[in-house]
């Protein structure tokens, strides 16, 4: 079956997404805002929710049609196959959005589009009741601009959910996010990688993921698992394909510290929980005891700041101390994510690269400085 998909995601790292898809032999890849577009078959599906490590999820995209009016969304939705899709016996709820247009009113707009697959499904089984005790099956739409689109959700919770991670620290940076800094660092089989932050231990064991080549989804489960119009061969073969690429002759070593050792606890039991233990090593220390080795390394680091965990006044402090730490020397570079407009001042010198990222609904930068 030719599918065509929709992979949502953060803003500034769609190019990321499109990346690591067409190294997935996935054709058709297209970047736009917010969003990747790609199109393939049902081993496609599993793949992308397999591997995705910058995706928030992967959508079917049933249909996309002009609706200036409730009466043409509730044509233009019962018009799409959706029997295709979704059994005589499953669930389908219905959520979505809806931004300058006149179908302002989301409890109205799921109303009408539960309706409408009903007289669709309806018609195709010859059934008048639908009791909805079969997998669930999330319908997703989005309006914008009168111009209305319909997704059927494959993924259930969402990408970043990687299934390591069942405690966190007090701030958490999402896995997503995470691997998005990792990628921009060049994660190769024998870097070196440091976070004197680490907190939970989110980009270290991202990175050592990256580094292992472990796709990020294989200790996790989907909801097109249980999909009846995806072969159970399909996740089998993929998950078979994702475990044999998995290399543990490698090099890499990720060092993490934290002033919590509540933190520090909790790296290491998700690091033994995503399977990457044996290249992280983390202990418990003040950032005033951070130091490099001499030779490459990365550090790559989301420090604690006023919107997060500290006020202004210390975080401006610790990027000071940050800048005085983290010296110029051939093989090192830095990557620091932070919110903070004054955060190159305080640092001491420019970034040789800023690229816009957001964590969760804080507008952040990462700075680079690799020369």
């Amino acid at each position: 079956m030719q599918l065509h998909f929709v992979a949502p995601c953060l803003f500034g790292v769609e190019r990321l997404v499109a990346d690591e898809l067409r190294r997935q032999d996935i054709p058709d890849v297209t970047a736009e805002n917010g969003r990747v577009c790609f199109t393939g078959d049902e081993a496609t599906l599993a793949r992308a929710n397999l591997w995705s490590r910058f995706a928030e999820r992967i959508l079917i995209e049933a249909g996309s049609f002009e609706a200036d009016s409730f009466t043409a969304l509730f044509d233009g939705v019962r018009a799409l196959p959706w029997e295709a899709w979704i059994g005589k016996d499953d669930a389908f709820p219905v959520k979505g959005w809806s931004l300058d247009s006149k179908l302002h009113s989301l409890p109205d707009c799921q109303s009408i589009i539960k309706k409408a697959i009903v007289e669709r499904l309806r018609a195709a089984y010859g059934v008048d009741w639908f009791a909805e005790t079969g997998p669930e099956h999330r319908v997703r739409f989005s309006i914008l601009k009168d111009r209305a689109t319909l997704m059927l959700d494959t993924s259930g919770e969402g990408l970043h959910k990687r299934g390591y991670r069942r405690n966190a620290n007090d701030a958490p940076l999402k896995e997503t996010l995470a691997a998005a800094m990792c990628d921009l660092s060049r994660i190769y089989p024998d870097t070196q990688l440091y976070d004197p932050f680490c907190g939970s231990g989110t980009i270290l064991i991202e990175a050592a993921m990256m580094a292992a080549q472990i796709a990020p989804g294989l200790r996790r489960s989907f909801a097109a698992e249980q999909y009846g119009f995806v072969p159970a061969s399909v996740w089998q073969q993929e998950r078979a394909r994702a475990i044999e690429r998995i290399r543990r002759d490698i090099s890499f070593c990720a060092f993490g510290s934290d002033l919590d050792p509540r933190a520090v606890e909790l790296t290491r039991e998700n690091a033994k929980k995503a399977g990457v233990s044996d290249f992280i090593r983390v202990r418990q220390a003040p950032f005033s005891e951070f130091s490099l080795p001499a030779g490459r390394a990365a550090v790559v680091t989301n420090p604690p700041y006023g919107e997060r965990m500290l006020d202004l006044r210390e975080a401006e402090a610790l990027y000071r101390e940050m800048g005085q730490r983290f010296v110029r020397e051939p093989g090192k570079k830095y990557l620091i994510l932070s919110p903070d407009d004054t955060f190159e001042a305080c640092f001491g010198r420019p970034a040789d690269r800023r690229r816009k990222l957001y964590n969760g609904m804080i507008r952040c930068q990462l700075f680079s400085y690799f020369k």
